[in-house]
C-alpha cells in the first residue's frame, strides 16, 4: 500500500504540477480572450436567463435553472469549506488572489464547456439526452480522437467515486462526529438512505432536489458569512491588503501559519480554486447536456455563472472570513480551520453552522457526482450498467464514511487532472466553433439559436 501511495503521490506532483496550471489558466485565458471577455461582460445577461430559465423552453430532461443547480450542486461542496481553508493554510492569503483569477478565466471555460456540451449532445437508447466531454470530442472531433473521450470517461467514472463519494461522505461523517457526537456509521447509513431516494429517480429527480435545496444552501451560508465579516468590519481591509500583496510576494511565518512563497499560493490557489469550481475539469458539462434549453449559447450563459457563484462569491466569503477573523494564522487547516473562524467570530453558534453547511454541500455533492459517473459509465458501457452503477454508488458511501481516506483524497486529485487533460485538449480544438456560434448569437440577437431551436 506504501508503494502504491509513493507511486500515486509522485502521478500527483506532476499532474498538478506546473504546466497543468498554466494548460487550466492558458486554456481558460485563450477562450476568454477569443470570447472577447464576453462572459465577464455578459454576466447580468446570464443571471436574466437563470431566473428566466427556471421554465423549459427546448428538448431536454430539466429545465435550464436545474441544469444550473445540478452541476452547483457538485461544485458547491467541501471545497468551499475546506478546500479554502487549505489553500490559506498551505499558500497564505494570496492563494485566495489566485483563486479569483482562476474563476475569471474559468467562468469562459465552464461556458464553451456547456456551448460544446448542448452542440454536440445525442440521445441514448432510452431517448434521453445525454452530453459532455466525451461525446463532443467524439462528435466534434471525429474518429481519430475517440480515445480521448474514452480517456475522459475512464477517469471520470473513477474519480466520481472519490471526489464526489468517498471524500464528500467522509466529511460528513467525521464533522458530525466532531461537533454531534453521530457514529461514523449512522451518518454512512443515513446518507445511503438519503441518496438512494433521490439518485434512483435518475437526473429528473436529482435536478428537482438540486433546484430546490441548492439555492437554500447556498443563500443561507452567505448569509451567515456576511455576518462573520460584518463582526469583523474593522479587518475587512487588512484581509484585502493581505490577499493582494501576497499574491506577488512570500508569505512570512506567523503564529502557526509556517509561511509560504509566491509559488505556493499560485499553485494551491489555482488548485483549489479548480477543485472548489471545476471549471475546465469537464464535470459540468454533463449535466447542462441534459437541459431543455433553446440551444449552446443560452445554456452556456447559464453555466458560466456557476463558476461565479461557486468562486467569486461562496469561496471568497470563506477565504475572507478566515483571514479577517485571524484564524489563517492559528495553525489549523481544512474544515478545522473555517470552523474556528466561524466559532470566533459568533462563539457557541459558527462551529455547529459550519458542520451543518458542510453536511448538506457534501451531501448534494454526491448527489450531482453520480450523475456524472453514471454518464461516464453509459458512454463506455451503455443504458445497462446504470442501475448497477446507482446501487454500487450508494454501498460506496457506507465505507467512504467509515473509512481512513488518506489515499482516497490523493487518487481523487490526482484523477480530477487526468479528467482535465482530454476536456482542456478538446476544448481548445473545439474553440473555432465556440466563437462562431457564440457570435452568430449576439449578431442575431440570440434568434440564430431561436431558428435552430424550431428547426429541432
Amino acid at each position: 500500500m506504501e508503494a502504491l501511495n509513493s507511486i500515486v503521490g509522485e502521478v500527483n506532483e506532476v499532474v498538478w504540477g506546473p504546466m497543468m496550471l498554466v494548460l487550466i489558466l492558458g486554456v481558460g485565458f485563450f477562450l476568454q480572450v477569443g470570447l472577447k471577455f464576453m462572459p465577464i461582460r455578459k454576466l447580468g445577461m446570464g443571471f436574466g436567463l437563470m431566473f428566466k430559465g427556471r421554465e423549459a423552453t427546448g428538448e431536454g430532461q430539466i429545465t435550464p435553472f436545474n441544469a444550473l443547480m445540478t452541476a452547483l450542486s457538485a461544485t458547491i461542496g467541501t471545497g468551499n469549506i475546506a478546500g479554502v481553508a487549505t489553500a490559506v493554510f498551505l499558500g497564505g492569503p494570496g492563494a485566495l488572489f489566485w483563486m479569483w483569477m482562476t474563476a475569471l478565466v474559468g467562468m469562459a471555460t465552464k461556458y464553451s464547456e456547456a456551448v460544446c456540451a448542448v452542440k454536440f449532445r445525442e440521445r441514448d437508447e432510452e431517448g434521453n439526452y445525454v452530453g459532455g466531454p466525451m461525446y463532443y470530442i467524439k462528435n466534434g472531433l471525429g474518429a481519430k480522437w475517440a480515445w480521448l473521450g474514452v480517456a475522459f470517461a475512464v477517469f471520470g467514472s473513477i474519480a466520481a467515486f472519490g471526489i464526489g463519494n468517498g471524500v464528500q461522505a467522509n466529511g460528513v461523517a467525521q464533522v458530525l462526529e466532531a461537533n454531534f457526537g453521530f457514529s461514523t456509521s449512522i451518518t454512512g447509513f443515513v446518507l445511503m438512505v438519503l441518496t438512494g431516494a433521490v439518485i434512483l429517480g435518475g437526473i429528473t429527480r436529482i435536478g428537482a432536489v438540486a433546484g430546490k435545496l441548492v439555492p437554500f444552501m447556498a443563500v443561507s451560508y452567505i448569509v451567515a458569512g456576511l455576518i462573520v465579516l460584518a463582526v469583523n468590519a474593522d479587518a475587512i481591509g487588512t484581509a484585502f491588503s493581505l490577499v493582494f500583496t501576497h499574491a506577488f510576494t512570500p508569505s512570512a511565518a506567523e503564529g502557526g501559519f509556517a509561511g509560504a512563497a509566491v509559488w505556493a499560493a499560485i499553485r494551491f490557489g489555482v488548485a483549489r480554486g479548480v477543485f472548489s469550481n471545476e471549471a475546465g475539469l469537464g464535470s459540468a458539462p454533463i449535466a447542462h447536456a441534459a437541459a431543455e434549453t433553446k440551444g449552446p449559447v443560452n445554456q452556456g450563459l447559464i453555466a458560466m455563472l456557476g463558476t461565479f457563484i461557486d468562486t467569486i462569491i461562496v469561496c471568497s466569503i470563506t477565504g475572507l472570513a478566515i483571514i479577517a477573523s485571524g484564524a489563517w494564522t492559528s495553525g489549523e487547516s481544512g474544515a478545522a480551520l473555517t470552523s474556528l473562524a466561524f466559532e470566533t467570530s459568533l462563539p457557541g453558534v459558527g462551529g455547529y453552522l459550519i458542520a451543518i453547511a458542510l453536511s448538506i454541500f457534501a451531501f448534494t455533492t454526491i448527489l450531482g457526482w453520480s450523475y456524472y459517473g453514471e454518464k461516464c459509465m453509459e458512454f463506455l458501457f451503455g443504458v445497462k450498467v446504470m442501475l448497477p452503477y446507482r446501487i454500487l454508488w450508494i454501498i460506496a458511501i457506507y465505507f467512504g464514511a467509515t473509512a481512513d481516506l488518506g489515499f482516497i483524497w490523493l487518487l481523487a486529485d490526482t484523477l480530477n487532472a487526468m479528467m482535465a487533460i482530454p476536456n482542456l485538449i478538446a476544448l481548445a480544438l473545439l474553440s473555432p466553433i465556440v466563437f462562431k456560434v457564440t457570435k452568430e448569437f449576439f449578431a442575431t440577437g440570440g434568434k440564430s439559436e431561436e431558428a435552430g431551436h424550431a428547426a429541432e
